[in-house]
């Protein structure tokens, strides 16, 4: 569904315009229902969900025992942090302050179209992460083991 990649720079207010090739397709498949919240995996990511495949998470990560400390901390950043937009006539959507500052996101950030969803991302963490090598060692899954790329 979303897939590619968009530089982008925040405007002075913490938003940043959707790009041209996903607006339409954002309007057909979830009405510009949008949600923001953290990635549970990286500091310097957020994740922007149409809003069912949001609902979808939701449903899965929401069950969870919160007598696990793991599950609490994942519940607490996709669930209890969701923050629920719209684009505005612009077609921008507002990154809030607290977001940005956990993400580190003050200018320039990248979209990602993951699929299912995009990643926003402080445009140096990214590019740092992505200069590091990719060194599984024996941590390697059965799961990836299986994968011809």
């Amino acid at each position: 569904m979303f897939y590619g990649e968009s530089a982008i720079n925040l405007d002075a207010k913490g938003r940043l315009a959707i790009p041209v090739k996903y607006r339409e397709m954002l309007a057909d498949v979830c009405q510009n229902e949008l949600v923001i919240t953290y990635n549970p995996f990286e500091l310097s990511s957020l994740w922007l969900y149409p809003k069912q495949e949001w609902q979808r998470v939701h449903d899965s990560v929401k069950p969870l025992s919160t007598f696990d400390p793991n599950h609490r901390n994942l519940q607490q950043k996709i669930i209890g942090s969701a923050f629920f937009t719209e684009p505005d006539k612009g077609s921008r959507i507002q990154l809030p302050v607290n977001m940005r500052q956990v993400a580190s996101m003050d200018k320039k950030i990248i979209l990602l179209g993951m699929g299912d969803k995009f990643e926003i991302w402080n445009d140096e963490a990214l590019m740092k992460q992505r200069n590091q090598a990719l060194n599984l060692g024996d941590d390697v899954s059965d799961a990836m083991k299986t994968l011809v790329l």
